[in-house]
């Protein structure tokens, strides 16, 4: 294998470090946050650090980058103190991605590219109506972070998934709806199941759980 060092990627121009390192971490999911900002326009950004924080309570966080760079959604969040979280699917995957383009403050994405708002439960935030899993969420808190992101916490209040992926035992078979992954800053991945297991303990054998 090429060793690098953290001087190595130093060396290098801000695009490729950017891209070396985005990759270095593996696959993440990949999903719109829809936000509304204090004038009533709504906001779609493409979020990749999207990650489960905990079961009871139900809390899940993102990264926003600095707010020189990203500031329509956490402003917005901060504002409203709710958005949802939508997966992307293939079907509209060109279209999510336009969302990462720096729009004007004030410009209504869901229009822009395409999307469909979907206004639901009382939640007065829109959802992405393409998507096959939706998130309804209240923000818990924002934790600034020592490079200038800040990760956002929040509470899940109202969840949304296609009835073909949902399995009697809670686990979402996500490669029913064809959620996608994201590697770098630019590239989307279809997922294909490989094996489920059982709950591993020391004095027991895993078994194979059929999807």
């Amino acid at each position: 294998m090429k060793h690098f060092t953290i001087s190595d990627l130093k060396a290098w121009d801000r695009f490729k470090r950017a891209n070396f390192v985005n990759s270095l971490s593996g696959f993440r999911p990949v999903s719109l946050i829809a936000s509304i900002n204090e004038m009533g326009v709504s906001n779609l950004g493409v979020f990749s650090n999207i990650v489960h924080l905990g079961a009871d309570p139900a809390l899940i966080a993102f990264i926003n980058r600095p707010r020189e760079a990203a500031p329509h959604t956490i402003q917005n969040i901060e504002v409203r103190g709710k958005y949802t979280i939508n997966h992307i699917h293939p079907a509209f995957v060109e279209k999510a991605h336009q969302c990462s383009a720096k729009y004007p403050d004030g410009v209504n994405e869901f229009h822009e590219v395409g999307l469909t708002p979907d206004y639901k439960d009382d939640f007065n935030i829109p959802y992405v109506a393409e998507s096959m899993v939706q998130m309804g969420m209240e923000l818990s808190e924002i934790i600034p972070m020592q490079n200038g992101t800040f990760l956002v916490v929040g509470s899940l209040v109202h969840a949304y998934v296609n009835e073909a992926a949902l399995g009697g035992d809670g686990f979402i078979n996500l490669a029913k709806t064809s959620s996608m992954v994201s590697l770098g800053l630019d590239a989307y991945y279809e997922v294909n199941p490989f094996q489920r297991f059982t709950y591993a303990k020391p004095d027991k054998e895993s078994g194979i759980i059929p999807f």
